[in-house]
């Protein structure tokens, strides 16, 4: 049946209704801001891209990036519809299951759409491979995303993350902010997670030189946040995720974006500090969504209730931690790690990298055996009690899992232990707090993943999904399939296009 057309009133009334109907979610509660504002369209253009190349393509759906050389198709005959795809590091379910946790628009986020119950990640579960499947639907051997930092074997450090290769979806605008691994992306109106290696902790002369378009980070404070000092936009600062709120804000009032994405951070760093609970993680649940509530409420405001779809989701959840495993500690008493005071010095035959819940073994010479033989003779010999807090994984079974192809094994540490980079001192330290990067299987580790809105299909509570669904089910709202995705578009979660078009 023919949809006829709906004043923008009427259109704002659905969305609260289907949305914002909790009093906490309403314009003029705590968090929630009101302006408006108008601007110019930018439209790209897409050309090819290359499957040979060895390094990662990027792929960010409609946002326009492109890692593992993963094509996007447009489906015919489906209206025009814009998503806004939220994504909290270390978001747990349980902050909009229960309504314990401080986050009312989010848990009527959760009642009103689709709930998962646990979203399995990939392997390793950290930031930067768990945000580039999120937007690309492949595992971290696909993208070429597969660590946090690069491990090069020259001992280059994470520069590599400021080289994306682009690739513009035909049509469709986008907007992100805070979004790892974008920057240089042709994304039309972009405020990248990056840093200067020069300031580190004060991040604004980064992301202003690779804002796009230029002088983008000026226009937003000028015109949305006001001036932002070096503590406003730092990671580990409360007020981050606010004004990367009120920058997102005020891009989707102006801009109007197909797909408007932005990466919420604080709860990561709160949790790492003080463990799954406590006051200052609850302060980040808090804040996180003051900020959805910033977002939500701009979408409104710009008129696009009626097509719009909200996905909140994350990377990875939390383990509580107690004791730290140092396993370079072990490589170097074997003199593996070479000759002098650097983490690799001179001659060094293999070394454990990444941390977190895993870390994996990268030989100097891939194809060396006899230092692998070594390498395994150590784990063998621990004591028993020492073996019994971490699990060897060989490569047949890393390659399932998509993890990096060229490390010759990992080692998964039980909940409760983490590993760390040291390679000096004692090889169990005590360490409290929080961390991820374990195998995606372990229930701690699970994020979440709320949809409200536009074009979703009746599944109501979902009981798992998995990471790599989550780019599929963002293309298809959009209208866009990605053929080569190791996800899907579930049917209970996305509407067919017949039910979206009406």
């Amino acid at each position: 049946m023919p949809r006829s057309p709906r004043p923008a009133n009427r259109a704002r009334s659905a969305y609260r209704a289907a949305i914002l109907s909790e009093p906490s979610c309403r314009a003029g509660a705590p968090g929630v801001t009101s302006s408006s504002t108008t601007g110019h369209h930018l439209v790209v253009r897409a050309r090819p891209m290359s499957h040979s190349c060895p390094r990662a393509r990027v792929l960010l759906a409609a946002l326009c990036l492109c890692w593992a050389g993963l094509p996007l198709r447009a489906e015919p005959a489906v209206t025009s519809r814009h998503v806004v795809l939220i994504s909290v590091d270390g978001l747990r379910p349980e902050f909009y299951l229960d309504p314990a946790w401080p986050a009312p628009h989010l848990q009527a986020l959760a009642r009103r759409g689709l709930a998962a119950e646990g979203v399995e990640g990939v392997f390793p579960t950290l930031t930067y491979p768990s945000h580039t499947t999120l937007i690309t639907g492949v595992r971290p051997a696909r993208h070429g995303i597969l660590y946090n930092t690069r491990f090069d074997p020259a001992g280059d450090a994470a520069r590599w993350f400021q080289q994306a290769d682009e690739v513009r979806a035909a049509g469709l605008k986008s907007a992100s902010v805070n979004w790892p691994i974008t920057s240089g992306a042709a994304i039309d109106f972009n405020l990248p997670e990056t840093f200067s290696y020069d300031t580190p902790e004060d991040r604004r002369p980064a992301i202003s030189a690779a804002a796009t378009p230029p002088r983008l980070f000026e226009e937003v404070q000028r015109e949305a946040t006001g001036r932002l000092s070096a503590r406003d936009v730092f990671y580990k600062d409360p007020a981050v995720d606010r004004n990367n709120a009120r920058a997102l804000a005020y891009l989707i009032r102006t801009y109007r974006p197909h797909l408007a994405a932005i990466h919420l951070v604080y709860a990561d760093a709160a949790q790492h500090e003080h463990g799954r609970d406590g006051e200052a993680v609850r302060q980040a649940v808090a804040d996180i969504d003051a900020a959805v509530a910033v977002i939500l409420e701009a979408v409104e405001q710009a008129g696009l209730s009626a097509r719009t779809t909200v996905i909140v989701t994350g990377d990875h959840g939390f383990v509580g931690t107690h004791t730290a495993i140092a396993p370079n500690v072990w490589l170097r008493g074997a003199g593996l790690l070479g000759t002098g005071d650097a983490e690799r010095g001179e001659g060094w035959r293999a070394i454990f990298h990444s941390g977190g819940g895993s870390t994996f073994l990268q030989l100097r010479e891939p194809g060396d055996q006899a230092t692998l033989r070594q390498v395994r003779a150590l784990l063998a010999a621990l004591p028993p009690g020492t073996q019994r807090l971490l699990h060897v994984v060989e490569q047949p079974a890393l390659r399932a899992a998509g993890a990096d192809p060229r490390a010759a094994l990992a080692l998964v540490a039980e909940p409760g232990l983490a590993f760390v980079s040291a390679s000096r001192g004692e090889p169990l330290r005590p360490q409290r707090g929080g961390a991820h990067g374990y195998g995606p299987e372990l229930r701690e580790v699970r994020t979440g993943f709320v949809a409200a809105g536009a074009g979703l299909g009746s599944a109501g509570s979902i009981p798992l999904l998995h990471l790599e669904d989550v780019a599929p089910t963002v293309a298809a709202l959009l209208g866009l399939t990605l053929p080569e995705a190791q996800g899907v578009a579930l049917p209970g979660v996305v509407a067919a296009p017949a039910a979206r078009a009406r």
